[in-house]
């Protein structure tokens, strides 16, 4: 196997990439959107609403003689080629990425992540920890109900009259008529699927502590299941196959269809084993890191949820310009909007400081902020808003209207996990005070 690792939002020479050029050439300027249609997992499935990810967005853009990795980590595979994309707090083991998996999707501690000895079922591993995510999320539109044709064989016929079944089964003539009619049912191919699943991840040495956070959601599906067959499993898959979700409405279904089929597929063999097809799973870097924030500063700030279309603002009166920024002070008298940037400090800029000024102009706030990651001890970086004009040659700094970038700083030396969480938890409160303060 030829392995390669990088990190998010860096630059690496091209000639690095020589060792896995098959898989290089398969994901090089192209978009999420493309590499999602030909087998790529991504998470989270609604990157189509958010602003700093989109589907257009390049994980490994050429520029010149480099390729440029942007906001994703993740795992890709093609082939015998490997390419893991860690965070760029990566020394030896990626403790921050793990951190951020643990805090946002409560990912259960019960499988070493960092163990390189079989990466291809580290990266399924990934696909069964998510499964409660997706099942949840999808469950809080209920039960899923489709219309479904079902045979039957008795005396109350109500519905089309099968000949060649009624002559296989009733012949000579016994009272009973075989027919078939449509009925709208709980259970159906997705929610059989969904079954297959679960009882797949039960039959996992872990199974039980991935599925007790949704206890009552797998008690749904195994209740409405009553028709469910192991044996059945590769035909329940075909099905599933051939009819994939297409209501906008039923989306977080289809992301759940989409996972329980990337799981089913794979069990039998380790995943990527001898294919010739593009597999892995990325994760939006962006997205974690605003999650995780928020569950620091929740008490502080409202939290507008773009993904979730939870808590949108306008610009302007007549319900015109849809705005999601990501923190709102929750002190009315002296308003804060915060910004959260999975970027390092220097590509904090332009486009960026537009935005986050115009919202604090929306809401009458003095004072915003950059929450980014930080891995040094650099401190605040205070920006005060100018006044004046050049051609009046009469620019000075306001002393009322201030940006400034606020790092958490994330420790790269620690020796284990253990000790990385603890020394994030003192970091966590470092950052959490300077704000209050």
């Amino acid at each position: 196997m030829r392995l390669l690792k990088i990190s998010d939002n860096s630059q690496q020479k091209k000639v690095t990439f020589l060792q896995i050029g098959k898989l290089t050439d398969k994901v090089a300027d192209k978009t999420l959107g493309q590499l999602e249609r030909e087998g790529l997992f991504v998470f989270p499935e609604a990157v189509k609403n958010a602003e700093d990810l989109s589907r257009e967005q390049i994980i490994l853009q050429s520029v010149n003689d480099s390729y440029c990795t942007s906001n994703v980590m993740g795992f890709i595979g093609y082939g015998d080629e490997r390419l893991v994309i860690e965070s760029r707090f990566c020394k030896k083991e990626d403790y921050f990425f793990r951190y951020l998996l643990d805090k946002v999707l409560d990912f259960p501690n019960i499988v070493d992540l960092d163990s390189e000895a079989n990466l291809d079922n580290r990266l399924f591993n990934f696909l069964l920890f998510l499964f409660p995510h997706y099942l949840k999320a999808a469950m809080r539109k209920g039960l899923f109900k489709k219309y479904i044709r079902r045979g039957y064989n008795d005396g109350n016929v109500n519905g089309t009259i099968n000949i060649a079944r009624h002559i296989e089964k009733n012949t000579p003539f016994l009272g009973k008529v075989a027919y078939s009619q449509r009925e709208f049912s709980y259970d159906n191919y997705l929610t059989e699927l969904v079954r297959h699943t679960i009882e797949f991840i039960k039959r996992k040495p872990y199974g039980k502590n991935i599925l007790t956070k949704v206890k009552d959601e797998v008690n749904l599906i195994v209740g409405a299941t009553t028709k469910y067959e192991l044996y059945e499993q590769q035909k329940i898959i075909n099905q599933n196959k051939k009819n994939t979700i297409r209501h906008a409405y039923f989306k977080e279904y289809l992301a759940l269809q989409r996972l329980c089929l990337l799981i089913l597929r794979h069990q039998k063999h380790n995943i990527g084993t001898g294919s010739k097809e593009m597999y892995g799973i990325l994760f939006d870097g962006a997205w974690l890191w605003e999650e995780y924030i928020n569950s620091l500063v929740k008490d502080m700030f409202y939290h507008p949820m773009n993904k979730g279309g939870k808590g949108a603002q306008r610009l302007f009166s007549g319900n015109i310009g849809l705005i999601y920024p990501d923190f709102i002070g929750r002190d009315s008298k002296s308003r804060i909007i915060a910004d959260a940037k999975y970027k390092p400090i220097d590509n904090i800029g332009n486009c960026d400081y537009l935005q986050v000024l115009a919202y604090m102009f929306r809401f009458d706030a003095k004072c915003g902020y950059y929450f980014y990651p930080e891995s040094s001890d650099s401190a605040d970086l205070k920006l005060w808003m100018n006044r004046g004009m050049t051609y009046e040659e009469n620019v000075i700094p306001r002393d009322d209207i201030c940006i400034t970038k606020h790092g958490l700083k994330i420790p790269v030396d620690a020796l284990n996990y253990e000790e990385f969480v603890k020394k994030m938890k003192n970091c966590e409160q470092t950052f959490i005070n300077t704000i209050s303060s």
